[in-house]
């Protein structure tokens, strides 16, 4: 993304794991070393941030001016999985790019269908092999794994293995140990029609939930069933684009819900990456391939195009803070896809919500020109820690001063000047949440932007004033913004919306998520 930058690697993490002594320590030496932005492609789940080792390490880091992007996590589809959900941390949820990997998987029946695969070795050959789905003693095998496979039952066939528990490259080395002649990797529920390029061991296509089950049931149907595999190499122009990632981490935030999080996606499927060549492209030991690149996918894909992002906005902008510059990439990111569609989910196919791209997916260009920021102070998340309920000993844990005070503390934690706003209803005939908010001008002197607010029925939304006029470059002004929740109506669990600051030159959009609960 910032082919200019200079790039300084810090190694935290070992076989045995990372530890978060090792973590801080790097960010210290980063820290030390002077950097401008820092990538952090790993975490953990959700913890009070007290305990949070990485969002410790954050806080001085943005206290410092340097602006910390981390992966939201691999936990998805599951509601409630993502980690690294401080205020004063970026955190990256993942989606997919318009290059496709396919493979063909051909059967007896005729049929023929598409998925994806890496696996560039020798094929199976022109000649249709048995497919066999559970050749095993139990339903064990039918996942694949280690240990489950029947070599009498394997041998020279097709193995059709469901996607779960194990790695997916996992799963073809146990089919290649059994002497399997190939696999077809089916997903489940779970993942969907997401589809992950592999390295497979042996000729291996990965097909979504839809052609899965179509093949099972082909297997389960015919007396004889048999397949063939083929491989199609590279293909750009894939539409739609992007997709949200199914294994990308979902909101809501459990540590503070009224923070929405994530912030916003980036690419992380199927991204080219540099690879060491210590081990081979699927990691296994037992790969003996190397490789001076690979295909991976995750939002440690993800989190590293963000990180390459804010480099670029920082060297236009080095006056920014990191929360401007988080608040640049937010309030400019779009939320439809190459076909003017709505950003769909990987995970079912059905329309994304801001819990899975949070303000959507990551526009460069329109972040170099935001219009609009929403700044925070490191006395703002102070505040922020303050109205959570944490003891002045929590606090110091955080915050590393031995003379700091909860003085100042917001009514609720929503309060926070965030690009993002997150509505907790309890689940009675009217409530009312009161936020505020404070937009500092980075365009054009003499600037005027009027209000749009999108919302469901059960919500009224008030924004007083309707309309900003900035006189001057750098100029501050407040508004206030009223979510009432109608008495009478009939609220979902969970909702969304869109309040947006716009003129000619510029749309400022924040996604909004209203819960009720019990």
């Amino acid at each position: 993304m910032a082919t200019g930058a200079r790039v300084a690697a810090y190694k935290v993490c070992w076989a045995s794991g990372c530890f978060g002594s090792d973590i801080l320590a790097g960010i210290d030496a980063a820290l030390n070393d002077g950097v401008d932005i820092l990538s952090l492609s790993i975490g953990g789940g959700a913890a009070p941030y007290f305990r949070d080792t990485i969002a410790v390490g954050a806080f001085a880091a943005a206290e410092r001016g340097v602006f910390v992007a981390c992966s939201a996590g691999n936990s998805g589809p599951d509601a409630a999985s993502l980690a690294n959900a401080a205020p004063w941390i970026a955190t990256i949820g993942a989606g997919t790019i318009d290059r496709d990997f396919p493979a063909f998987a051909r059967l007896g029946s005729g049929a023929r269908y598409t998925g994806v695969s890496l696996y560039s070795g020798k094929g199976m050959g022109k000649k249709l092999a048995p497919i066999v789905y559970g050749g095993g003693k139990d339903n064990s095998s039918k996942l694949c794994l280690a240990g489950t496979l029947d070599s009498s039952h394997v041998r020279g066939k097709l193995v059709f293995c469901d996607r779960g528990i194990t790695a997916r490259v996992e799963k073809g080395a146990v089919v290649k140990a059994a002497g399997g002649a190939g696999m077809i990797l089916a997903n489940t529920a779970a993942n969907g029609e997401e589809l992950v390029a592999d390295s497979h061991l042996l000729p291996a296509v990965a097909v979504g939930k839809t052609v899965g089950d179509k093949i099972r049931e082909y297997v389960k149907s015919n007396p004889r069933p048999r397949g063939v595999l083929r491989f199609g190499g590279t293909v750009l122009g894939v539409r739609p684009s992007p997709v949200v990632a199914a294994f990308s981490s979902r909101g809501p935030n459990t540590v503070v819900p009224e923070l929405l999080k994530p912030d916003f996606i980036g690419p992380g499927v199927n991204i080219l990456a540099g690879w060491s060549g210590a081990v081979g492209p699927t990691g296994l030991a037992k790969d003996a391939r190397r490789t001076a690149f690979n295909i991976m996918s995750g939002t440690s894909m993800s989190c590293p195009h963000i990180s390459g992002v804010a480099a670029l906005l920082k060297a236009k902008h080095p006056e920014w803070s990191p929360a401007a510059i988080r608040s640049a990439l937010m309030t400019t990111a779009y939320n439809i896809d190459d076909t003017n569609s709505p950003l769909r989910d990987s995970a079912g196919g059905s329309v994304a919500t801001p819990f899975a791209f949070g303000a959507g997916h990551v526009d460069p260009r329109k972040a170099l020109s935001p219009g609009l920021i929403y700044d925070i102070t490191t006395d703002d998340y102070i505040a922020f820690l303050c109205s959570l309920g944490y003891t002045i000993q929590h606090v110091k844990v955080i915050v590393k001063r031995p003379n700091v005070t909860c003085s100042r503390r917001f009514s609720n934690p929503g309060d926070l000047n965030y690009p993002s706003f997150s509505v907790v209803f309890k689940k009675k005939s009217r409530e009312v949440a009161k936020y505020g908010r404070e937009l500092t001008n980075v365009g054009p002197a003499r600037s005027a932007y009027n209000v749009n607010v999108r919302g469901p029925e059960d919500v009224s939304v008030t924004v007083k004033p309707a309309k900003l006029v900035f006189k001057h470059v750098g100029q501050k002004l407040k508004y206030s913004v009223i979510f009432a929740s109608r008495e009478g109506g009939q609220p979902k669990n969970i909702a969304f919306g869109w309040i947006t600051w716009s003129n000619e030159q510029h749309e400022v959009r924040s996604p909004v998520a209203y819960t009720w609960k019990m």
